[in-house]
């Protein structure tokens, strides 16, 4: 049996959290269109018969401008560093027959600090979905001449192509050895902390701008005394009420959970954005995390948002702390 660390390093938006919530098999990591949506390393354990990875998510790689990129750099790199094998994911989307593959000079980058880990390194096409397979060979060639990858390894997460491969190819650069984790655990990450990116997450999602990348989550108050209680029985009129064709089934919700949250923006401006007019903005992202949350905890979830004002938190070493974003050093 075989057991160790992977590291997913790439640049934003290459499909780190994708792969690592379906290799998972649940959500533990939050997904957005929007590029620097993960901030901090988050682990997940994928446990088999043939043996146990524990997958590191990391912060797309980028230009830091900035306390909060800076630590989201270096919080990429640093799990490259202390990690067994290193999956360096390349984003295949857009590749077509008229078009020479490059490597662009973000992926150089990464190409050139990988360089210095010492660590087996695969390489990890995604989105293999977008494009015709035929157009992987050239990708793959020009890759290969860049850098001795110990494997090359196709996928699609949105489709689960592939992944069963990949699991079994990154095994084999793992050390002999017993589960590092029980094989019940599947991710290191706290129902507080997962609340608080959930909450976040909906902030991505339906605020626009530089909003998003100005805010952060965090939850003062979880209330889970009335969590073992059973839930209250259903009004008759709603005993035999029916859903509407490919609604999918609602999962079974027990006890309460109360959870107080404060998003932190920038400056004013951004407060009254995410409140919305007449509170609607707020009432959407609160309703939305909401249903997120009681899926995670199987909860009913009484959930409160305020919104405050912590002036260029991203810039300052101690708007970092105070958010939750502490700095790790460089082994």
């Amino acid at each position: 049996m075989r057991s160790g660390y992977a590291a997913l390093i790439g640049r934003p938006n290459v499909g780190k959290s994708t792969l690592l919530n379906r290799l998972l098999g649940e959500k533990v990591a939050i997904v957005s269109p929007k590029p620097q949506t993960t901030r901090t390393r988050i682990l997940g354990v994928v446990t088999k018969d043939s043996g146990q990875i524990a997958l590191f998510d990391t912060p797309g790689i980028h230009s830091a401008k900035g306390a909060l990129n800076k630590f989201m750099v270096d919080a990429a790199l640093h799990a490259a560093d202390e990690c067994d094998v290193v999956l360096f994911l390349v984003d295949s989307e857009g590749m077509t027959e008229d078009r020479e593959p490059t490597i662009s000079p973000g992926n150089r980058t990464v190409l050139e600090r990988l360089k210095q880990v010492g660590k087996p390194i695969i390489l990890v096409l995604t989105k293999i979905d977008t494009i015709k397979k035929v157009l992987l060979l050239p990708l793959i060639d020009l890759y290969r001449k860049e850098f001795p990858f110990v494997e090359v390894l196709p996928v699609s997460a949105r489709h689960s192509e592939g992944l069963e491969n990949l699991f079994e190819h990154v095994l084999k650069h793992l050390p002999e050895g017993e589960p590092i984790f029980p094989v019940d655990t599947l991710t290191d990450q706290a129902e507080r902390t997962l609340v608080a990116e959930f909450v976040r997450e909906q902030v991505l999602r339906h605020c626009h701008q530089e909003v998003p990348y100005s805010v952060a989550v965090v939850v003062e108050e979880f209330d889970e005394s009335e969590r073992d209680k059973p839930p209250p029985r259903a009004k008759k009129n709603q005993k035999n009420k029916k859903e509407a064709p490919g609604t999918p089934p609602k999962p079974k919700l027990e006890g309460l959970v109360r959870i107080l949250a404060n998003i932190y923006v920038e400056r004013e401006s951004q407060k009254a954005i995410v409140i919305g007019k007449r509170g609607e903005m707020l009432k959407t992202i609160g309703t939305d995390a909401r249903m997120a949350i009681q899926r995670l905890l199987g909860n009913h979830v009484y959930l409160s948002l305020q919104v405050k004002v912590e002036p260029r938190w991203t810039e300052r070493q101690d708007g970092l702390r105070k958010l939750g974003y502490h700095q790790e050093k460089a082994s």
